[in-house]
């Protein structure tokens, strides 16, 4: 006869060891923790910066004290700065003023009257004209500046020069003089980018609540009043922001004068730019210290134009209670 199991007794007589907590990662405990894991989100921006923005402009400033030759360097102290006062120098500077002066005349008011009609209910096609008035901007500036020197050329074929035959005007060469050349430039610019800018309006008309415009229609306002009292105040901080990337924008332009001029060297440098400048003597002529300290004399000036432009618009006032 089989002996009688034993499995219940013998279950019963093993002591049982108590459960150890399962060991984790010191690695992700560490990201996991709530002290930690807040700086490690942030390091990719931190090292973004330090490595593409606080590293390179270290390395401008110490540069613009120095003679950059192949293979050798040596400090010269202020000399690249006492050679900022010449005519190139200046004439770089006032053909940037005066094409972002005029970006600045046309690429503000135009893009916001623009914003004001497709914004309107009564506008019919609205998405139609937006995308038409946006897609220039999409176009590469390599093949809206050839586009455009072939369009402004100096034959009796180019299409500009064809468009004066048919009002009695003679052949003449856009591009060698200052006027005309300037007038080139500023026409590319508004096609290129009056469609950027009037996104930015329509967001910031978008944002205003309808109720303002109502309420004003029945105290009477016409659409002039209505358009002065109510848009034009609360697209002041898409106005300040439109205004600060023009400047910039305008500063910054090179590649619009580069492919409209086939180079970086016009007629009398009428389409000579700060930026050209500094491709032309830190590149061209291989004296990197010299265009470093341009490219921080334009800095500078970048940074007192802005500061004075926000404080004329009131971004530095403190609010009142």
């Amino acid at each position: 006869m089989a002996a009688p199991m034993k499995t219940d007794a013998v279950a019963a007589s093993t002591p049982t060891t108590p459960s150890t907590p399962m060991r984790t990662n010191p690695v992700r405990r560490l990201l996991y923790s709530r002290g930690i894991a807040p700086y490690v989100f942030v390091l990719p921006f931190v090292l973004s910066f330090l490595i593409f923005f606080a590293y390179p402009v270290f390395s401008t400033v110490v540069m613009s004290f120095q003679e950059v030759l192949p293979g050798q360097t040596r400090f010269i102290g202020w000399d690249n700065y006492r050679h900022l006062w010449n005519d190139s120098f200046f004439t770089a500077l006032r053909n940037n003023t005066r094409y972002t002066f005029w970006t600045l005349l046309i690429l503000i008011p135009l893009p916001l009257v623009l914003a004001v009609f497709l914004n309107s209910k009564a506008m019919r096609w609205s998405g139609f004209f937006r995308s038409a008035l946006f897609i220039p901007s999409l176009t590469s500036v390599v093949v809206a500046g050839t586009i455009f020197r072939l369009v402004f050329g100096q034959t009796d074929v180019a299409v500009m020069n064809m468009l004066r035959h048919a009002f009695g005007f003679e052949t003449i060469n856009w591009l060698a003089k200052s006027s005309t050349g300037m007038l080139v430039l500023v026409v590319l610019a508004t096609w290129r980018y009056a469609g950027v800018n009037l996104i930015y309006f329509l967001s910031g008309l978008q944002s205003i609540p309808s109720d303002l415009y109502e309420s004003a229609e029945i105290d009477g306002a016409n659409k002039w009043n209505k358009f002065w009292r109510i848009t034009v105040p609360l697209l002041k901080p898409v106005t300040i922001y439109v205004v600060t990337i023009s400047i910039y924008g305008g500063y910054a332009m090179f590649t619009e004068s580069f492919m409209l001029w086939s180079g970086n060297h016009s007629p009398n440098d009428i389409g000579l730019t700060m930026l050209g400048y500094i491709y032309r003597e830190g590149i061209e002529k291989n004296e990197l210290g010299f265009g470093s300290a341009i490219g921080l004399a334009l800095l500078a000036f970048l940074l007192a134009v802005n500061v004075v432009q926000l404080k004329f618009f009131g971004l530095f006032k403190k609010e009142e209670d």
